[in-house]
């Protein structure tokens, strides 16, 4: 498949993942490499929604230790249950963070960042990563992208 993505931002949200989800499952068949495939969700996700930062957090030891993402330089290491990435793994829930300023323990790694969503990546009933979305809007997130993000995550595990 052609690396080239069909963008359409006029219209609404969840037309948008609409559009792309199918985009996603052709960027990413045939390919076995999870860092490659994390790379170009990210990419194709920041394409589509010039989200602030979109990336992912693999758990290594008792950390989530940075993976791909598109955006500016970001936090390399968080603890479990710390700030929204943290407490997303300990939970192994999706947390959408309309004011990260109002979430205890938010860990601030870019002061542009206003609202975020995190989704844990379970696979075996396992969670080994997180997906993080920030946006340097307050609100920004809502129950249409932790549902289809999630979607987006199940094609990115299968």
């Amino acid at each position: 498949m052609a690396e080239d993505l069909i963008i359409n931002r006029n219209t609404t949200k969840a037309a948008q993942y609409e559009s792309l989800l199918p985009q996603i499952e052709g960027l990413l068949d045939g390919e076995t490499d999870f860092v490659a495939n994390m790379a170009n969700v990210c990419a194709a996700l920041k394409e589509q929604f010039n989200w602030f930062w979109v990336g992912f957090y693999l758990i290594k030891g008792e950390e989530l230790v940075l993976g791909p993402f598109q955006g500016p330089v970001a936090c390399t290491r968080i603890r479990k249950g710390k700030g929204v990435c943290g407490s997303s793994w300990e939970e192994a829930k999706t947390l959408i963070v309309p004011d990260v300023d109002q979430f205890p323990g938010h860990i601030a790694c870019a002061s542009a960042s206003k609202s975020e969503i995190v989704l844990p990546l379970i696979k075996d009933n396992e969670v080994i990563g997180v997906m993080d979305v920030d946006s340097e809007f307050l609100g920004h997130f809502n129950d249409t992208d932790q549902t289809y993000l999630e979607q987006v995550i199940s094609i990115l595990l299968k």
